[in-house]
């Protein structure tokens, strides 16, 4: 970097948020990365540089993010520059049997989270026509079944993403949306344990109702192919650093075929998605 310049990461402790938060300290960032425990600071803080900075910031508690900021402000060697909004949950289940607290808690995390720490970071962003990367999903363009919750919040997030980044246009600001498909993270087992504990607890009569999707669920992890987390490292890296940074990033080549297959009529791809997921279920029998 030839510039001093600070980042803030949310939801570093793991995942994405801690390959972001690797990588951009590699490259020179001061770096404070936002993680919820004492714990998991002390990881992070042996992992990285003298400039990456783990700081307690736990998207739905303000004072953790009134604490972060009044702490990031009085940086002034390295300003701060750049929001990663990463944070994030997701849970998978067809919409009958998803409690309805469990959607208000992915809306809480995924949605309003990310707007609390966005709004109470911007002035520090403003002063230095800074940029803001938003990470989304693939299900930020599509809700396939069983994942409406999560495609609810990540389409919110696309929502905010494209009004933000025409209000912030006039301050020189850019805001990029990065939308990648499975990513190698521990998101997947604690999706599945999610699930274990949905099946006990609905109705059996909804459980067999939707047996098709049930199915799909128990096989779908064997199948999918994720990618490293330091290729959304990598993008979110340009999203800060490139004099033109793109609006939307696609990352994994699934999430490029499912982005490209979006340009057909709805009913076709609607037709081609169930089709699809038919054929998964019989030809993996379980």
């Amino acid at each position: 970097m030839k510039d001093k310049k600070s980042v803030l990461i949310t939801g570093a402790s793991t995942g994405i948020g801690k390959a972001c938060a690797l990588y951009l300290d590699n490259l020179g960032f001061m770096v404070f990365a936002g993680v919820r425990n004492q714990e998991d600071k002390k990881k992070l803080t042996e992992e990285g540089s003298d400039k990456l900075k783990p700081v307690i910031l736990d998207v739905e508690k303000e004072d953790t993010i009134v604490d972060a900021y009044n702490m990031i402000s009085n940086e002034t060697e390295y300003p701060l520059f750049g929001l990663v909004n990463n944070a994030g949950i997701g849970i998978g289940g067809v919409l009958e049997a998803t409690p309805t607290e469990e959607i208000r808690k992915v809306m809480e995390v995924n949605v309003i989270g990310l707007h609390a720490v966005t709004k109470a970071f911007l002035s520090l962003l403003r002063i230095n026509s800074g940029r803001i990367i938003n990470i989304g999903s693939i299900s930020s363009f599509v809700a396939s079944p069983g994942a409406g919750t999560y495609a609810a919040s990540k389409f919110a997030v696309r929502a905010i993403s494209d009004s933000l980044r025409l209000e912030l246009k006039p301050f020189g600001m850019f805001v990029s949306l990065v939308a990648p498909g499975p990513v190698e993270s521990a998101i997947w087992e604690k999706s599945k344990a999610y699930r274990n504990r949905l099946r006990k607890s609905v109705d059996p009569e909804i459980t067999n109702a939707y047996t098709l999707f049930v199915k799909i669920s128990d096989i779908i992890d064997d199948l999918i192919n994720p990618v490293p987390a330091v290729e959304v490292a990598k993008v979110v890296a340009h999203g800060l650093t490139s004099k033109k940074p793109k609006y939307v990033y696609i990352v994994g080549n699934d999430a490029k075929r499912t982005f490209m297959l979006l340009k057909l009529p709805t009913r076709f791809f609607n037709w081609l998605l169930m089709k699809h997921l038919v054929s998964i279920a019989n030809k993996n029998p379980k």
